[in-house]
């Protein structure tokens, strides 16, 4: 993994031994890891803690796990997240099922943990490629993560962190609107308590290292909303 802010993923399964093994498992492979116990729970944990990834068990208390892949979907925070549906249902018809209540993935049980774990890099780097280590290019800006590197129109950027995270962020999702909480949550992390105008001061820094060699200014600050690139 490289240094941008880990992938979150939410483990949801009622077995406490499964959520104790896969959490061990994905934390030694750097990712950041939430659980929850039903599918009650994962619709709340979503909403709350917005992951990037669900490993999502299919037989769940309360709350089947297609149900809960619905309202996941359905929802503002979970509408972005890939969610890999896990179940002993091996059949075309259940995988068929699965896929179709909005599940990004399916997986069997059982599962090697290895394949699991290369389902859900897979799936992250489709929604986070610089986690995966891949570079990215807009316009004429390049970022590669690999080697901490930001150049635009050729010229090399010399940004802080805080300014690489957040310029990969919005790098990672072209023309999409963030607001100030995302960003946070983004750049930041959940867990780190700080006013929303701090987006705007790196914001700011940002942008005037973008344009430092000329060039016309490529984030959009979007009224009432947030920031967007492109």
């Amino acid at each position: 993994m490289s240094d941008i802010t880990a992938p979150l993923v939410l483990i949801v399964d009622d077995e406490p031994a499964q959520l104790a093994l896969l959490s061990y498992n994905l934390t030694a492979a750097g990712f950041r890891v939430a659980t929850a116990k039903d599918g009650e729970e994962a619709v709340l944990a979503v909403a709350e803690q917005g992951p990037d990834l669900v490993l999502l068990d299919w037989m769940l208390p309360r709350l089947s796990g297609l149900e809960a892949c619905r309202q996941i979907k359905a929802s503002r925070e979970g509408r972005e997240a890939a969610v890999i549906m896990v179940s002993a249902r091996s059949e075309e018809a259940d995988r068929v099922r699965g896929l179709d209540t909005g599940a990004d993935d399916y997986i069997v049980k059982p599962y090697s943990v290895a394949e699991l774990i290369a389902r859900v890099r897979a799936n992250l780097r489709r929604l986070r490629p610089v986690s995966a280590g891949q570079m990215l290019e807009v316009g004429d800006i390049r970022l590669d993560p690999d080697v901490y590197r930001v150049s635009r129109d050729g010229h090399d950027l010399h940004l802080g962190p805080t300014e690489f995270r957040l310029l990969a962020a919005l790098m990672e999702r072209p023309g999409k609107v963030w607001t100030r909480e995302a960003l946070l949550d983004r750049v930041w992390g959940r867990d780190i308590y700080i006013d929303t105008r701090t987006v705007d001061v790196h914001v700011g820094r940002l942008r005037k290292a973008l344009c430092a060699r000329g060039g016309t200014d490529p984030i959009r600050t979007v009224r009432g909303a947030g920031y967007a690139l492109g």
